[in-house]
């Protein structure tokens, strides 16, 4: 389905480059960007780019919306990693947040962002398709590294692939580790990285990491992304294989990513 795009975008910033090159790839399309910024850690980059950039914190529902409601903004899109470990720790909610966590069953990805779905609804937004403007961002099918993969490590990439899924179905998480046909570790809270590190420190060495999108994905929120930083995580742990799901993964920085891993005798492949 078509869909008639405004020519003020919104964007909700979370940590990494994906916010960067969402604004960079909407400006050079001839939009404006209005960025709400929920980490300092791009935000310097994110001001050399969008029109406007304001400083909120994730759980500021009511601003947030009041803020894009301001600027003209109809449409956002969300991009970048924001824990979901801000409620446990220092969530700084207001009235109206703590009133659509009240009404959650659970706290679970696709719950949390359906309620920020709703609460920008109220001030006429929506919310689009995360790779609208990143789309050159997505992997295709195929072994992007030098090095090519044992059959031995094929079947564990296959049984990785078959847990993740149904793990992502669960909505637990995207990601699982694994060695010799063993599941080292599942994706939870913590994120991938975290997993990898639990994983791979489990594995000793040669464990194999495999990502993929949830069966039901809403392109909305939550597309799998890995990138430079996800190698470096690996490296330090001895893991091996990186495996994602073909078209359905964004991969940042692929061809600095792709040296990376060339240099380091780890596989990257799209299944």
């Amino acid at each position: 389905m078509s869909i008639t795009l405004e020519k003020v975008q919104g964007l909700i910033a979370g940590d990494g480059e994906l916010p960067v090159k969402f604004a960079q790839n909407a400006k050079k399309s001839g939009f404006e960007v209005v960025a709400i910024s929920l980490s300092n850690q791009n935000r310097n980059e994110l001001k050399k780019i969008c029109d406007k950039v304001y400083a909120l914190g994730a759980g500021e529902v009511i601003k947030i919306r009041e803020t894009l409601v301001e600027n003209n903004v109809k449409q956002v899109t969300f991009l970048g990693k924001v824990s979901k470990g801000i409620l446990l720790t220092n969530p700084r909610l207001d009235s109206e947040a703590i009133e659509l966590l009240k009404k959650a069953l659970r706290l679970n990805d696709d719950a949390v962002m359906e309620l920020a779905l709703e609460a920008l609804a109220k001030g006429g937004i929506s919310v689009l398709d995360q790779t609208l403007f990143i789309q050159n961002l997505m992997v295709p099918k195929g072994v992007l590294t030098k090095k090519q993969p044992t059959p031995e490590q094929i079947q564990d990439v296959e049984y990785g692939y078959e847990i993740a899924k149904q793990m992502g179905d669960l909505d637990i998480g995207q990601s699982v580790v694994i060695k010799d046909k063993m599941i080292m570790a599942i994706e939870a809270i913590e994120g991938t990285d975290c997993a990898i590190e639990r994983g791979g420190r489990l594995a000793k060495k040669d464990a194999i990491v495999v990502k993929v999108s949830k069966p039901n994905q809403d392109k909305r929120f939550d597309i799998p992304t890995v990138g430079l930083r996800t190698l470096k995580n690996m490296k330090k742990v001895k893991a091996n294989v990186l495996a994602v799901e073909a078209n359905e993964t964004i991969i940042v920085q692929q061809e600095k990513m792709i040296e990376f891993a060339d240099k380091n005798n780890i596989i990257v492949m799209a299944i």
